[in-house]
């Protein structure tokens, strides 16, 4: 299977994350304007399945390092395959309290919100069970972090006082989205082994943990997005006959934004061999800066706020950059 040899390319995949990270959820706002965020997630969550199997039977099946994907699904531990499994459905409850938040309050609000709060415990949960780099440099990192979130949270209560349109009920979506997807991860790292080109026995390469990652978003979503249509944060219940009479645009936004969502995520498992997994999350989650950036610059969410919020939302972008310098610097500090 493909694996990396240098933290400089395992940095430059954790790039690629946070592009793909950051940029998924455009994909949400390109549908049609009438698509609910419901039913545009069946179709995302059929994305990942999609490119998680691809990835697994191309780059996680050829190559002289490791196991290939089906002799590695073969011999792995049912503990391990369940650790995967539960990630995945964990994942699945915390994305879509984020989509929600989107559909609420835009990309610029969520991301930076949501996303500050899962790096911020996925970097302690994940350096707890695997300590790699200096710890004084990753945390201080993070703490940029945490004041960039305090800030966008301040110039996101200046626009909801200029719009009233605009709903606290996304910023509290994208609370408790972060609170859930700062964990998620750690389930999948603990499946793994810790030496991708000779994996221990019983733990699975990757690429298998992102396949049965998928199959535990796909299982839980059959529970948790039945529910929410029925019972939707806003506006009223949607049916199942409404997904069928969806345009193909909206059909193929929903299976982009997953397959760009997934693509990401198996880079970014890829990265942790070298990386280590606290340092290629933190990195992955700096998709707070892009997706804001989308939001600001190129959905314009923030238009009608005062004028002083984009003092607010600039030293937000540049504190996570320098949150995220730090734990780059980490690693070889």
């Amino acid at each position: 299977m493909f694996t990396l040899d240098s933290y400089g390319l395992a940095v430059a995949f954790c790039i690629i994350t946070m592009i793909c990270w950051g940029s998924w959820a455009n994909t949400q706002k390109l549908a049609d304007k009438t698509w609910r965020f419901e039913l545009f997630y069946w179709d995302y969550v059929i994305g990942i399945v999609l490119v998680a199997v691809l990835l697994a039977f191309t780059m996680g099946s050829f190559g002289e390092h490791g196991r290939g994907f089906l002799d590695d699904i073969a011999q792995a531990d049912a503990a391990n395959l369940r650790a995967a499994m539960i990630g995945g459905a964990v994942f699945n409850i915390a994305n879509i309290l984020l989509v929600a938040a989107i559909a609420i309050a835009g990309m610029s609000v969520a991301f930076p919100v949501g996303i500050g709060i899962a790096l911020i415990l996925g970097v302690f949960d994940n350096y707890a069970s695997n300590p790699i780099g200096n710890a004084v440099v990753l945390f201080s990192g993070v703490g940029l972090v945490a004041v960039a979130i305090l800030l966008n949270a301040a110039a996101y209560k200046r626009l909801s006082r200029t719009i009233q349109k605009v709903p606290t009920k996304g910023l509290l979506l994208a609370v408790i989205s972060g609170c859930l997807m700062g964990l998620f991860y750690g389930f999948v790292a603990g499946s793994m082994a810790k030496d991708f080109t000779r994996p221990e026995a019983g733990y699975l390469t990757p690429y298998t943990a992102v396949v049965i990652f998928s199959g535990g978003i796909l299982l839980s979503n059959l529970i948790v997005n039945t529910i929410l249509m029925k019972k939707p944060f806003v506006g009223a219940p949607v049916l199942f006959s409404a997904y069928f009479k969806g345009s193909g645009r909206s059909h193929f936004m929903g299976i982009l934004g997953g397959a760009i969502w997934c693509l990401g995520m198996s880079f970014n498992i890829i990265a942790a061999g070298k990386a280590g997994p606290a340092i290629a999350y933190g990195l992955g989650q700096g998709a707070t800066i892009v997706a804001a950036l989308w939001g600001i610059y190129i959905w314009k969410e923030f238009k009608a706020a005062p004028q002083k919020t984009a003092k607010l939302l600039n030293s937000m972008l540049l504190l996570y950059v320098l949150g995220l310098v730090l734990i780059i610097a980490s690693r070889s500090l």
